[in-house]
């Protein structure tokens, strides 16, 4: 079947539009403005339909292929206020960084972890070695009910992978001016997290060189996926 069956751009700027989008701190109306400036035209709406339709096909296929998680995760959650009410993102990371899963959730209660811990599993597909998180009463909940053989740490600063990954969630959610609402919001992190795994690439950890690799093979992935 063809991705982009009836669509009147071809797929390299579609998906180009997209990359930019989930890549980078832009508007649909920045990204308007990037392809005129290139004699393209293209409306900001276009752009928009683009990013919830193909964001949401690309992270599923990036989900796919993905070669597996580490053993570690860390968990968190934090609030997040979508039209005046509040609700809470959960979210885990491996012990290198990468997004296994973000979650929106109206509560944090013992009900709320269970699930987020249930996504994370199937993302996973089997139970990691060990997760931290803080001292939230929820998490001995979901842990106790679902991963009981797994270790659970809950000591001071070791979460502090989890609480710097959400900046660039929190940097985003600045630049649109809030989530409009739940599912928007879903649908945009899901899709953030699964583009900012591929090329989260450790930069200040490793030589030029090796960097310049990851970066080359994280763009023939992102080729694969868009194809």
């Amino acid at each position: 079947m063809n991705t982009y069956k009836r669509h009147r751009f071809p797929p390299d700027i579609i998906s180009y539009a997209v990359w930019l989008y989930y890549r980078f701190n832009l508007s649909h109306r920045d990204i308007e403005d990037l392809f005129a400036q290139r004699g393209i035209v293209v409306t900001r709406e276009s752009v928009r339909l683009w990013c919830i339709k193909f964001g949401a096909t690309y992270a599923r296929r990036l989900r796919r292929k993905h070669r597996g998680y580490g053993d570690t995760f860390h968990i968190d959650e934090v609030y997040v206020k979508i039209n005046g009410k509040q609700h809470y993102l959960w979210r885990a990371v491996d012990q290198d960084g990468e997004v296994v899963d973000v979650y929106l959730q109206a509560k944090r209660d013992g009900a709320a972890a269970k699930r987020f811990f249930k996504r994370v599993l199937r993302s996973h597909g089997g139970e990691p070695r060990k997760i931290v998180t803080d001292k939230l009463r929820s998490y001995g909940v979901a842990h106790r009910a679902l991963i009981l053989e797994t270790v659970h740490s809950t000591e001071r600063y070791e979460n502090n992978r989890a609480e710097q990954s959400r900046e660039a969630t929190r940097v985003r959610e600045r630049g649109m001016r809030r989530f409009k609402s739940v599912g928007q919001a879903q649908r945009f992190l899901t899709a953030h997290a699964a583009v900012s795994s591929l090329f989260n690439l450790g930069r200040h950890l490793i030589t030029a060189q090796h960097y310049r690799d990851l970066r080359i093979g994280a763009f023939a992935e992102w080729s694969r996926v868009v194809s």
